[in-house]
């Protein structure tokens, strides 16, 4: 892409482990046209997991620290069920009820849902970080076929700084 797009530049958290044309950390922003995204770290799926809010809180891609009605798995390299909690409980849920979250998936479709939403339905982030954790640690999720091979952690896509 950055063959195609000239100006095209990579960007990662810092504590990810990846390297980027641009590494970031919370409050950092992405500027484009009249807007931008701030940076929120979110670790506990991985150490570079981070939410990018729209300048209003409007909106927010939460990668994998918050799905539509679940959250990132907590058992791979950095994971941890009660960083995660606290993340998406501390960056997350403390934007507007009718701000809008952009999760990286979705295992049934789903695209779009709302803080709100997600603070009164999410079957496991509605639990107390001691309930968190039980479910959490007994998910009972195959092994990552990758797990013990070292792998940059967490990747975000590109952005264009204008």
């Amino acid at each position: 892409m950055k063959k195609r797009l000239v100006g095209l530049k990579s960007a990662i958290c810092k504590f990810s482990g990846a390297s980027a044309d641009i590494l970031l950390s919370e409050g950092d922003k992405i500027t484009f046209g009249k807007h931008h995204l701030t940076v929120r770290e979110t670790p506990g799926h991985t150490d570079g997991c981070m939410v990018l809010v729209l300048g209003d809180q409007s909106m927010a891609f939460t990668g994998d620290a918050l799905l539509i009605r679940g959250c990132g798995r907590t058992d791979f390299q950095q994971g941890s069920a009660n960083k995660l909690y606290e993340s998406v409980h501390k960056k997350i849920f403390t934007l507007p009820d009718q701000c809008l979250v952009y999760p990286a998936h979705d295992y049934l479709g789903q695209t779009v849902s709302t803080v709100g939403e997600e603070r009164k339905f999410n079957p496991r982030l509605t639990k107390s970080l001691e309930e968190f954790v039980n479910i959490m640690n007994n998910l009972n999720l195959p092994r990552p076929a990758k797990i013990d091979i070292s792998v940059p952690a967490n990747l975000v896509c590109g952005v264009h700084q204008v």
